[in-house]
């Protein structure tokens, strides 16, 4: 009975962490409604910030569609990528480039790029958790 208890508070626990890291690229990475004038707005009130820090980050990339889009690329809608999963269509999306370098929160200044690309991801038991880049060259 224990080890029973103990292998579904391991599962609770893996699904909670899932959860999190999904949660987090959701804030990170998907808006639907971006453009490329509100970086410094939606950057400051999402508090996207350089990892454990309050260092503004270098580089942000928003993916203007719903969750479900982006999250189809972990299924039908993606393919291997090395160790990544890439879009098999290109999204529109918003590339924040950082104007001061060095700058901390609140003071964070972008500038903002907007291009359509394929995507990679990481996805994790079907759902992404990682932006990994967008894709200017297309293999064949």
């Amino acid at each position: 009975m224990r080890v029973q208890f103990a292998c579904l508070l391991l599962l609770f626990a893996t699904a909670l962490s899932q959860d999190a890291r999904y949660r987090k690229f959701i804030n990170q990475h998907i808006n639907g409604q971006m453009s490329k004038t509100r970086c410094d707005q939606v950057i400051q009130s999402r508090g996207i910030t350089q990892t454990d820090s309050n260092l503004c980050k270098e580089t942000n990339t928003f993916i203007r569609a719903t969750t479900n889009h982006v999250r189809a690329i972990c299924g039908q809608a993606g393919e291997p990528y090395g160790v990544m999963t890439r879009s098999l269509l290109p999204f529109d999306i918003v590339v924040c480039t950082l104007r001061n370098q060095g700058a901390r929160r609140p003071h964070c200044q972008y500038n903002g790029q907007a291009r359509t690309r394929r995507i990679a991801i990481r996805c994790e038991q079907g759902f992404p958790v990682h932006f990994d880049g967008d894709i200017v060259h297309f293999e064949n």
